[in-house]
């Protein structure tokens, strides 16, 4: 349990130092859009291990494929599935959310682009374990057009009370466009890295995990701030009397990719109190500086975090601190 801090300090979670990270998954290669991370972690009390999704990319792959790999320690770690993005038969593969529900079945809701319109969206994969998991299964959670925006992605999957509660990654569709701005806004795959709209973080709802209703918008960029491009929620951890939010940040479009990672507060999921308001609480000393798509396993006496961490030349590699709790 958490418990109050010493001056009524309440609220709080113990952060960490990135340097001092232990490296879980590297790239496969070095240097710039070499990247592994956009990592999902959970702990499966049954069998007592912890299981972790990421994703690899290449310069000229995108988001080439993505693993799920298995470890008892929650530091070491070895591959047990693996897709590919031509399996998924999309441009690009991004983060998922790795999940299992009461009943045991494990649920994995990925995003990826969707090749007839060249817009994020997200669909889910069940299997009795997470080996088994078949991209020819999925079912589809969301499309662009399903929320009415440009594109919907990077899910993080929790469950509170009787609800499973999604945050999202999504890009509104801008007002003011040109037609030449429009007709670049998929033209790449990524509407998130044209500058014509930004990354804006949504919430959604689901009573069995499947079906998911748009709640709508819980946190945009700043007006004029480090985040002034993407605010884009990665996590929460409960710390009574809130829950505590990591997310990433940029401040412009030459950011996208290399965000870094800052702090918000929530009461309700609906209403996120920005607390890393004149900059990010965490980064890499290397290159971009970025550090981004954490995920978090709170324990009794101890916090996973799971991190993409930028590296000396320019290429990420997937980090864990752990800290006290």
């Amino acid at each position: 349990m958490w418990t109050a801090m010493p001056g009524k300090n309440l609220g709080r979670v113990p952060l960490f130092d990135p340097q001092k990270g232990q490296t879980v998954i590297p790239p496969l290669s070095e240097g710039r859009g070499w990247w592994a991370g956009a990592c999902s972690a959970f702990y499966d009390e049954e069998s007592g291990k912890f299981y972790l999704y990421y994703r690899l990319r290449k310069p000229r792959g995108r988001g080439a494929e993505c693993r799920i790999a298995e470890s008892t320690d929650g530091v070491s770690f070895r591959d047990i599935w693996r897709a590919t993005k031509e399996e998924l038969d999309t441009p690009s593969i991004e983060r998922a959310s790795l999940f299992r529900s009461l009943d045991g079945v494990w649920r994995l809701y990925i995003s990826f682009v969707d090749p007839s319109d060249n817009k994020w969206r997200v669909d889910l994969l069940e299997a009795d374990s997470p080996e088994r998991f078949s991209p020819a299964d999925r079912q589809k959670v969301f499309t662009a057009s399903d929320v009415g925006v440009e594109g919907v992605k990077d899910p993080w999957v929790v469950r509170i009370g009787g609800l499973y509660y999604m945050l999202l990654s999504y890009a509104p569709s801008p007002q003011a466009a040109s037609p030449e701005e429009r007709a670049r806004m998929h033209a790449s795959a990524d509407v998130y890295a044209t500058g014509v709209t930004k990354s804006h973080s949504g919430l959604a709802a689901s009573s069995d995990g499947v079906n998911f209703r748009w709640l709508g918008d819980v946190l945009s960029p700043s007006e004029d701030g480090w985040d002034a491009y993407a605010a884009r929620l990665c996590c929460l951890v409960w710390a009574p009397p809130v829950f505590v939010a990591f997310y990433d940040g940029s401040r412009t479009v030459e950011e996208n990719y290399e965000e870094r990672t800052g702090l918000a507060l929530t009461w309700d999921l609906r209403h996120f109190e920005r607390v890393s308001t004149e900059g990010p609480v965490l980064t890499s000393p290397h290159a971009s500086g970025s550090l981004r798509y954490m995920d978090i396993l709170a324990f009794e006496d101890r916090i996973y975090y799971y991190y993409e961490f930028a590296r000396p030349g320019g290429s990420h590699e997937l980090r864990v601190s752990v800290v006290p709790r």
